[in-house]
């Protein structure tokens, strides 16, 4: 049996792929939503550009998830979506991809399921971002999802807000 929350996956069986290297993007703001987008290899970032030139990242795509499936329901763009790594996307024009939810409620109910786990995710992730100190941010991190593999202290910089080398500096006094 599918899990509820996997059963929107299957829309894409079939669904032509395309490979993005590191750096490219699959969209930009205010391009018109024309596709659904679902990982299936890699990273992609959600990012807001900034008036100063930097990028605002709003969300972190792994594979097995969809890419700004928020837009869905947008007729543009509201953010670029860009490769972090080299990854592969599976694309389905947006009316197929409507159509085939309307005719299964089943992937409708799993879609919706996926997203508001997102929404949890981001507000426990505005809260750990609300913290001050480096140490209470990836202390609250940890809480939420364990200790990280290895090679991914990088990556958790990153989502608790703070440069590499500040989390480096706060393991350190750790050991």
């Amino acid at each position: 049996m599918i899990s509820i929350m996997s059963a929107w996956i299957h829309l894409f069986d079939g669904a032509p792929t395309r490979e993005f290297p590191k750096g490219t993007a699959l969209f930009r703001a205010a391009d018109p939503v024309r596709s659904m987008y679902l990982l299936r290899s890699g990273m992609i970032a959600l990012e807001r550009p900034m008036a100063d030139g930097t990028s605002l990242t709003l969300h972190l795509a792994s594979a097995g998830s969809a890419v700004a499936e928020a837009s869905l329901f947008a007729d543009r763009y509201h953010c670029d979506a860009v490769a972090r790594v080299d990854s592969e996307v599976a694309v389905l024009p947006k009316p197929v991809f409507l159509r085939d939810l309307e005719r299964q409620p089943r992937a409708a109910l799993s879609l919706i399921e996926t997203h508001a786990r997102e929404v949890q995710a981001q507000r426990a992730r505005v809260e750990v971002l609300r913290m001050r100190r480096v140490a209470d941010r990836l202390d609250a991190w940890i809480t939420l999802h364990g200790e990280p593999a290895q090679g991914d202290w990088s990556t958790v910089a990153h989502q608790i807000g703070v440069s590499p080398a500040a989390l480096y500096r706060e393991r350190a006094k750790r050991r």
